[in-house]
């Protein structure tokens, strides 16, 4: 396609750079406020299945089939069909099915078995002989959550939170279509149902600098908690 033929076809002059900012604050606000919740039960989740899995007594074994049940099932249902699904739910909770405030349930709710299931993979390669003598101390079973389990498991946390968040930025995406507001209804509604192949190309852009932006300092943190880089 040439020079002549690209200007025709993305015109930036036709751009509302307004509702450009706009979506990109909520696209922002959907994602932090979603991981800071989704690091919250993911994290509990994790434990959970951590602490029932191969340990004896009936209750432990009943809770762990059950959270496993219910991350499993949550884990397999694709986000755009699990958003139609939460619709009742969502407008009992936050009391409307559209804008950024609507699309959190769906995305808390599809990312934290997600993670769940990557927390609970990064506690099991804590060395076990250091939970053991941490024990042989006298440690019960919430020192060695605070001080084994989650310092030693640090860096994959991050590097595990770091690909979720990436994730729930592409469901933001995804829930734009169905009026969550952001990047994605913006592209959707003002880009392709208005053949404005610019916006498109704008909203594009920006969601892939988020997620360039999120790799790195990602990256960058799980390296800083990593004891071996000490």
């Amino acid at each position: 396609m040439s020079n002549q033929g690209l200007g025709s076809y993305f015109k930036f002059n036709s751009v509302n750079w307004d509702d450009i900012w706009n979506a990109t604050g909520e696209t922002v606000w959907m994602t932090v406020i979603s991981m800071i919740l989704v690091a919250i039960f993911g994290i509990i989740l994790g434990l959970i299945l951590f602490e029932t899995k191969n340990k004896g007594g009936f209750w432990s074994h009943l809770i762990n089939i059950v959270v496993s049940f219910l991350v499993n099932i949550f884990r397999s249902i694709p986000f755009i069909i699990l958003i139609v699904l939460l619709l009742p739910f969502t407008k009992a909770i936050v009391h409307t099915i559209i804008g950024p405030e609507a699309a959190l349930p769906s995305l808390i709710i599809s990312a934290t078995p997600f993670y769940a299931r990557m927390i609970e993979a990064d506690l099991r390669e804590v060395d076990s002989g250091v939970i053991e003598a941490v024990r042989s101390m006298g440690a019960n079973r919430w020192d060695v959550i605070w001080k084994v389990l989650l310092p030693e498991s640090t860096p994959a946390l991050i590097a595990d939170g770091t690909v979720t968040a990436i994730s729930l930025i592409s469901y933001t995406a995804m829930a734009g279509a169905i009026g969550s507001g952001g990047l994605g209804q913006l592209a959707y509604i003002e880009g392709f149902e208005s053949n404005n192949n610019t916006v498109t190309l704008v909203a594009t852009i920006i969601i892939l600098l988020f997620v360039l932006i999120i790799q790195f300092l990602g990256d960058k943190w799980a390296k800083r908690c990593d004891k071996r880089n000490l």
